[in-house]
């Protein structure tokens, strides 16, 4: 059986339900630069296939200005989204909390010393808002590697992140696993060749997850069972790290590990 070595956490949507946050933060900032639009939870459904918010500002706007206005399409999506950061973080600051079986399993990966790391296209400053706000000061030092935007210009589906962040622990892929909530952060990990759980919500659901071991609803708690979309949960009721050592081992040996480390090298 192949040895889980590391788990590795993608950030809004993953460790907390922040998507909707993101979304009225958006809306909040394009009052504030007086812009005659706001995003609806049906567009933000397409624009989360752009990884990056001032990237879906920029698309955003470059479909409205067209490709002319590229260099003053840069500035302002700039400009609005360091205000929609500013914003995002004011509402984590309010109550938010983790999804459910998140602090359960990143508590029980700490106690039989394994590795945590983060991979997210969002800034570092919104992680470590986050965490302070669900686990206290301490636990920005509970992940060993965290890779953000400022990290990698590279986003999701890009694997960059997910190389980097193995590069920086030394561990092989086919130790970890990686814990995502969306199509492109899907990709992202697969194509680093590592195996991925994906737990979905409400602006992921329809999204095509091909090659994850596993795709759920949460990530389950005692009581309180996860949903399974797709793969085998092994008769689990929630995430915890035998499975994810069952699923290792699943994948090895239907060949999916060897093909994944070869996608890997090709990338």
């Amino acid at each position: 059986m192949d040895t889980l070595q590391a788990i590795i956490f993608d950030m809004d949507g993953t460790l907390a339900d922040t998507e909707e946050i993101h979304r009225r933060a958006f809306n909040q900032a394009f009052t504030e630069f007086d812009c005659d639009w706001q995003w609806s939870q049906q567009d933000y459904i397409t624009l989360l296939k752009i990884s990056g918010g001032r990237e879906r500002i920029r698309n955003f706007l470059e479909k409205m200005s067209g490709p002319k206005a590229r260099h003053s399409v840069e500035r302002r999506a700039r400009e609005i989204h360091r205000r929609k950061s500013e914003i995002y973080r004011d509402m984590l600051a309010g109550y938010i909390s983790l999804r459910p079986g998140v602090e359960r399993l990143i508590r029980e990966a700490r106690a039989r010393h394994i590795t945590l790391a983060v991979a997210t296209s969002s800034s570092r400053k919104n992680l470590e808002t986050l965490l302070h706000n669900t686990l206290g000061d301490g636990a920005l030092g509970w992940f060993r590697t965290i890779v953000s935007c400022e990290t990698v210009l590279e986003k999701k589906p890009s694997p960059a992140v997910y190389q980097y962040v193995l590069a920086q622990l030394g561990v092989k892929p086919e130790h970890c696993m990686a814990i995502e909530d969306t199509q492109n952060g899907n990709l992202a990990a697969l194509a680093a060749g590592i195996r991925t759980i994906i737990t979905t919500h409400q602006f992921t659901t329809d999204d095509d997850f091909s090659g994850a071991s596993l795709v759920l609803d949460q990530l389950g708690e005692p009581g309180s069972p996860f949903s399974v979309s797709a793969g085998n949960a092994h008769g689990a009721a929630f995430v915890d790290v035998n499975l994810l050592q069952m699923l290792l081992a699943d994948d090895l040996h239907s060949g999916q590990g060897d093909t994944w480390t070869r996608m890997a090298a090709v990338k």
